[in-house]
């Protein structure tokens, strides 16, 4: 045989030969620790509502999201994000059952909190677009803009009624230009110094979100393109991480994650703190539609991306298949 550079002699197909082989040489794992579950939590329902453009995934009541957090806990899973439905009645242009201690993100919050303890970490959306009746991620002004400095107000005080609630972790998703700065004050000055805050550095203006939009029950007319990230922009996400950072953030996050690989790579090889990626609503309802018409493994699809996020640099994954897959896992 013609020798051609260093083949015949380097084979790298020896290190795939089986699946013992490919296990012991795997440059990336993936670990029940890894993942956090996004769970919906919505009030004044009985029994539990499917979501119908995110088969398999559905809108809590509070006894069933107990259950969901205990079999979280069991399946080895890191944390729990609660985002909270109210009841349409409730919803007003400043997001006041946000703030309200017996509003049901709060509620639920202590609920999941009394349930687990410290065996699961319990964090909280901290935004209001679940509450408005606008649907927008903060309060408007006169014009009808959102208006980010009276936003900040909103968050501090939403940021204080969620670490009473019992939250480990809030996770301001509104992408408010000096949010976690505020957001820390606000937590030190009532003494919760304890409480972490996941900021969402990079979060874009997705197409991926549609789902989402009806598990929140969203009022959203328009988009939030003033203040989500531009899809073609690096730059702009490594400058929204020195400045979270620089404001206190304790984890940074990216999403979607799936399309915006190459940002994560960016962020975590820019980051000093932990970096999570959340795998959101679009990228899940894909895969399971391609799976249920058989164009794909479901499994091994579900693990790929999986893979590929952790691949591209995050410590940790919100996914809705996060009990699932560590349950395939361990």
């Amino acid at each position: 045989m013609t020798k051609y550079g260093s083949f015949p002699g380097t084979r790298p197909r020896r290190l795939r030969t089986t699946p013992a082989m490919r296990r012991m040489v795997a440059e990336t794992r993936l670990h029940p620790a890894d993942f956090i579950l996004p769970a919906f939590v919505r009030e004044g329902v009985s029994e539990p509502v499917p979501i119908e453009a995110m088969p398999g995934v559905v809108q809590h009541t509070r006894d069933s999201l107990k259950k969901a957090a205990l079999e979280a806990v069991e399946a080895g899973v890191s944390g729990i994000m609660l985002f909270g439905v109210p009841e349409e009645s409730k919803k007003d242009g400043a997001g006041t059952a946000g703030t309200d201690p017996d509003g049901i993100l709060q509620v639920a919050l202590r609920d999941v909190r009394a349930e687990v303890g410290d065996d699961l970490l319990v964090m909280s959306d901290l935004c209001l677009d679940e509450f408005t009746d606008h649907g927008h991620c903060g309060v408007l002004d006169a014009d009808g803009r959102v208006d980010n400095d009276a936003t900040l107000e909103r968050y501090a005080e939403m940021a204080q009624v969620q670490a009473d609630a019992g939250a480990h972790i809030v996770g301001p998703s509104g992408m408010m230009d000096g949010q976690i700065g505020v957001i820390r004050d606000a937590l030190d000055q009532i003494g919760r110094e304890d409480v972490s805050i996941l900021a969402y550095t990079a979060k874009y203006s997705s197409a991926f979100y549609g789902p989402f939009r009806e598990a929140v029950g969203s009022a959203l007319r328009g988009d939030r393109k003033t203040y989500q990230q531009d899809p073609a922009n690096v730059r702009e996400s490594l400058r929204e991480l020195a400045l979270d950072l620089e404001e206190g953030a304790d984890m940074v996050m990216v999403k979607p994650a799936g399309p915006y690989l190459d940002i994560l790579a960016r962020v975590a090889e820019a980051s000093d703190v932990p970096v999570v990626a959340y795998q959101i609503s679009g990228e899940y309802s894909m895969v399971e539609a391609a799976a249920e018409r058989g164009w794909i493994d479901r499994d091994q699809a579900i693990l790929e991306t999986l893979t590929g996020i952790k691949r591209a640099g995050a410590d940790n994954i919100l996914t809705y298949w996060a009990v699932e897959a560590a349950q395939k896992l361990r």
